[in-house]
């Protein structure tokens, strides 16, 4: 909110910690505190039930908050900007408030499980003391744990044996998120680069992700009644855990997918500039035709002609910090482009885009920016006219102007797509112009000695010609994958956990996606490769790697018997609260 003027860093920084502990106090204990409303094994089935509605409600809500918060952030306007970000923000944080009173007011129907202490802290501290003293005794013991039973109870210790052969399982796991959890990042940042209209509507990049919740609220159910039926008769899957693997699979087909996608997007990217590389674009802002004389580039090509109002371009020139190269430029018209000739030199910077344009006057230049626009279009306008002229983008449809400047401003504007006339003092010389998304345009402006204007625009980095709906097969099968082992992998840490650490479990697997997030960084930090889908295959191979010795774990792993989920009590004492037994009587 700016007019409370709070440093913005400072609030970032304290509301994702604020966020990271709520998470650490909501997330491993909600799942377990639904399961601990079940009587176990009477009620595995329905067990099973809980896990996929509890994953369907939550991605309801994540259905909800990826389709209105982009809407709330662009397209309402608040405190004289021209975003809302305070609403998109403002709108979660009350609804997460309501959430908390709907919380409670059920809290007389639940079954409630007082806490028993540091149990994380009493987990850690006992493996320490066995893996020290296991270190020191010479005594063999039937397990390494069982050293620490001369400080610790016998009924800790097998609790903790179980929880490490659940904990064993989970080190491939981290993968999987690595892969699942770039439909936010590098999945979105694709989709900016694609083309969002469908029809009159235009679909937002962070908006596709609401593909993912809406796909699993209608998997959740088709998966219950239909596939794992199938997949159960045709023995592709016998356990839960043949469910998480086939999961896996299915995340490195996605990821596959999106490398394919990537490969269709690479011609729409332009050339970026690269380190040894320096770019040379010469604009020409006569009517006429140039001949380009560089007698020492790089390269079989020494120049060529510039067509009237074109540009010439030579995007790979080889050099080491500075490259300095004598030119000639000769016109080759007649009229007002009779015995024109420029000579000098061309002074080319690694890693830029260089750019000159001949003028009445002089060969000036300038340094180019030829990276994409996102959700938008980039245009500069060089104009070669007799005096300071005023320039405008009129909406062709609407007659509405979009942006005026002058004749002398070669700064690089950000306007939104569409079709515009080209106005220059007050004369429309290019009407009906479309000017694409994702594109960056350099619009040459020429004034004959007749005061006569004339345009031509040159699109220097192409526009978004893939359509943002080819992302659509790569979310279906990732949101299939998530179906069969992010609920699977739920209700397994629930049911293989010993009762007194199901939600210490549940923590461990969130932790899991924080080590997955963190796999994410390294790779794209450490820069290993030089394009998005080398990495996209690069993660596609990881997982298909991890789920080889993954499927190798599951096929040794023993399941445990299905025990209550209530430490205190047997499974026959366990009584629903009164007014519940009432009613399913």
């Amino acid at each position: 909110m700016p007019p409370v003027n709070l440093p913005p860093l400072t609030f970032t920084i304290i509301a994702l910690l604020l966020i990271a502990f709520g998470t650490g106090g909501i997330k491993p204990c909600v799942s377990a505190f639904g399961g601990d409303q079940f009587k176990l094994p009477e009620q595995e089935k329905y067990l099973g039930y809980f896990f996929s509605l509890f994953y369907f409600s939550i991605n309801a809500g994540s259905l909800l908050s990826t389709f209105l918060t982009p809407i709330l952030r662009a397209d309402v306007h608040c405190f004289g900007e021209n975003d809302c970000y305070s609403l998109a923000f403002g709108v979660p944080g009350i609804l997460m408030i309501i959430s908390i009173l709907f919380f409670l007011a059920g809290k007389r129907m639940y079954i409630i499980k007082n806490p028993s202490g540091n149990i994380f802290g009493r987990v850690s501290s006992c493996i320490g003391r066995g893996v020290v003293k296991s270190i020191k005794s010479k005594e063999k013991r039937e397990h390494w744990l069982d050293h620490a039973d001369d400080k610790y109870e016998k009924t800790l210790i097998e609790d903790i044996k179980g929880l490490l052969r659940v904990l064993v399982l989970y080190i491939p796991l981290p993968v999987f998120w690595a892969l699942f959890d770039q439909q936010g990042s590098r999945w979105t940042f694709q989709a900016d680069r694609m083309r969002q209209d469908i029809g009159s509507w235009t679909l937002k990049a962070d908006q596709m992700q609401v593909l993912n919740p809406l796909l699993i609220l209608l998997f959740i159910p088709i998966f219950e009644v239909a596939v794992y039926p199938f997949l159960y008769w045709c023995k592709l899957i016998r356990k839960p855990l043949h469910k998480m693997i086939w999961g896996g699979i299915l995340a490195a087909c996605a990821f596959v997918i999106s490398g394919i996608v990537e490969l269709s997007l690479l011609p729409t990217y332009g050339t970026p500039v690269v380190a040894g590389l320096a770019q040379l674009r010469m604009y020409n802002g006569f009517n006429c035709n140039f001949t380009l004389n560089v007698p020492h580039l790089h390269g079989n090509e020494t120049g060529g002609t510039i067509l009237p109002l074109s540009v010439y371009e030579h995007l790979n020139i080889e050099t080491d910090d500075f490259l300095d190269l004598p030119y000639s430029l000769q016109s080759l018209g007649t009229g007002d482009c009779a015995d024109i000739a420029y000579n000098g030199h061309l002074h080319l910077k690694e890693k830029i885009a260089n750019s000159f344009f001949v003028s009445r006057t002089e060969v000036f230049n300038f340094t180019d920016n030829n990276n994409k626009a996102i959700d938008s279009v980039n245009v500069r306008f060089l104009s070669n006219v007799n005096k300071i002229a005023q320039i405008k983008l009129v909406e062709t449809q609407k007659n509405r102007t979009k942006l005026t400047l002058n004749s002398d401003d070669i700064t690089q504007k950000s306007i939104d797509a569409g079709t515009y006339d080209i106005v220059v003092d007050g004369q429309t010389i290019l009407a009906a112009t479309t000017l694409r998304v994702g594109a960056v345009y350099t619009i040459n402006v020429y004034q004959d000695n007749n005061g006569t204007y004339m345009a031509n625009p040159l699109m220097i980095t192409p526009w978004n010609s893939v359509h943002i709906l080819w992302l659509v097969p790569q979310y279906i099968v990732m949101t299939m994958g998530e179906v069969m082992f992010s609920v699977t992998g739920l209700e397994f840490s629930f049911t293989q956990a010993p009762a007194s650490m199901k939600s210490v479990l549940q923590s461990i697997w969130l932790l899991t996606v924080a080590f997955g997030n963190l796999i994410v960084v390294l790779i794209v930090e450490g820069n290993f490769l030089d394009a998005q889908w080398k990495e996209f295959f690069l993660f596609a191979g990881l997982m298909l790697v991890d789920m080889l010795i993954f499927t190798a774990m599951a096929f040794r792993y023993k399941y445990v018997e299905l025990k209550s989920s209530t430490e205190d009590l047997q499974v026959e004492e366990i009584r629903l609260p009164e007014k519940m037994s009432q009613r399913d009587d």
